[in-house]
């Protein structure tokens, strides 16, 4: 193929290039020709990992990346060192256990033994992006290209955040891979938000803030449905949804879940929606309150959790906005995957006489009867598995 590049005119074949004719007469995609075509000028130019390649020690994709190392060496290092160093890739690529990541290493290592006034790609933090973008259904998606340090920290911050967790039965963790680390991601900033150590941003330190009309998050229990859709907008006592600063709307249900346990500022208006008072900004659950949910719970009480008291939130029972109090036999300590499942399904949690929360499943199909389930600490110290009692 270097030689049919070097000598043919693919025009007179009615070609634009040789790789659109060899991709014309083999099974070979554009792209993947281009790159063949590549490889076999770059091995007219060295010739060792040509033999290496033809004597069947190395594969095609290893010689490629030997080949292109070759083409755009580092910077810093001389042309003498060139040969010690395709010893070095073919070395590492010389084998059926050599694999790509194995040849790769030996790259990095390279460009970072003869390191120059400029980094190597891999540190270049003039690289760095980080985009995160607002998605037509409400979500978000995020996008980044960083650098090998930041790379390192950010797998080292998520590496105990994102491992499996196996319920307290032994049960495997049903969570892929990408699941756990996204979960790993939630609690790593919920953590530093809780923490209070960022910048002061608008006289505030970082927090996830979410506005909400009073008489919504109290009348929550079914989706507008039997009104007109113009009735929506120009209900003056209900927005329908929570607003978060960032994100916009949020659901009435992932608004009281976020409501459970945070602080909570009350502002007083007027018909047009104009400030008259603000109230005091108050835990809904205390310091006090939490310590003594640990005590009980030891973590998130859903049954076969496991979960650690550091990664769980208060949940209300019955909600505050029903009138629900904030005191212990109206609390449970939950992770925030069953968090939002008591708000978001028909999961319930009921106290029960023995002063532990009890977990009812959503009912078995074609029937009303529902088994409560004791708390996952309390499940392995309980016999009566009858029920929460009169609760």
């Amino acid at each position: 193929m270097a030689e049919v590049d070097s000598r043919c005119r693919m025009d007179v074949l009615g070609f634009g290039s040789a790789k659109m004719w060899l991709a014309s007469n083999t099974l070979l995609e554009v792209g993947a020709a281009g790159r063949l075509i590549a490889l076999a000028i770059g091995l007219r130019e060295h010739p060792a990992v040509g033999e290496a390649l033809d004597a069947g020690l190395i594969s095609i994709a290893h010689a490629g990346l030997v080949v292109r190392f070759c083409e755009s060496p580092p910077p810093g290092m001389p042309e003498e060192a060139l040969g010690a160093c395709v010893e070095a890739l073919l070395a590492a690529a010389r084998g059926p256990a050599a694999t790509s990541e194995g040849v790769r290493a030996v790259i990095a290592k390279l460009e970072r033994i003869f390191e120059s006034d400029a980094p190597p790609p891999g540190e270049d933090t003039d690289r760095n992006e980080f985009h995160a973008s607002s998605t037509l259904n409400g979500r978000m998606s995020v996008k980044a290209d960083l650098d090998a340090v930041t790379g390192e920290m950010l797998l080292a911050a998520l590496s105990r955040l994102s491992a499996p967790r196996p319920g307290t039965d032994g049960s495997k963790d049903v969570r892929s891979p990408g699941k756990r680390r996204a979960d790993g991601f939630t609690e790593l900033l919920r953590r530093y938000l809780a923490s209070g150590v960022g910048p002061v941003e608008g006289g505030q330190k970082p927090q996830v803030t979410v506005s909400v009309k009073a008489a919504d998050l109290a009348a929550h229990t079914k989706p507008v449905a039997d009104r007109e859709c113009a009735d929506v907008f120009t209900d003056p006592d209900h927005d329908h949804v929570g607003w978060a600063s960032w994100m916009g709307p949020l659901t009435i249900n992932t608004t009281r879940m976020l409501a459970c346990d945070c602080a909570l500022s009350t502002v007083v208006v007027d018909a047009e929606g104009a400030p008259l008072d603000l109230g005091h900004t108050v835990r809904t659950v205390t310091g006090k309150q939490r310590r003594a949910l640990v005590a009980r719970d030891r973590g998130c009480a859903f049954p076969n959790c496991g979960a650690p008291a550091s990664w769980c939130e208060g949940h209300h029972i019955v909600h505050w906005a029903d009138h629900g109090p904030t005191d212990l036999n109206n609390l449970v300590l939950l992770c925030r995957f069953h968090h939002r499942l008591l708000h978001h399904s028909r999961w319930e949690v009921v106290m029960g006489t023995d002063r532990f929360p009890w977990f009812l499943p959503p009912p078995i199909p074609g029937t009303t009867r529902r088994y409560p389930i004791p708390s996952n600490h309390r499940s392995a110290h309980h016999e009566d598995r009858a029920g929460p009692g009169a609760a």
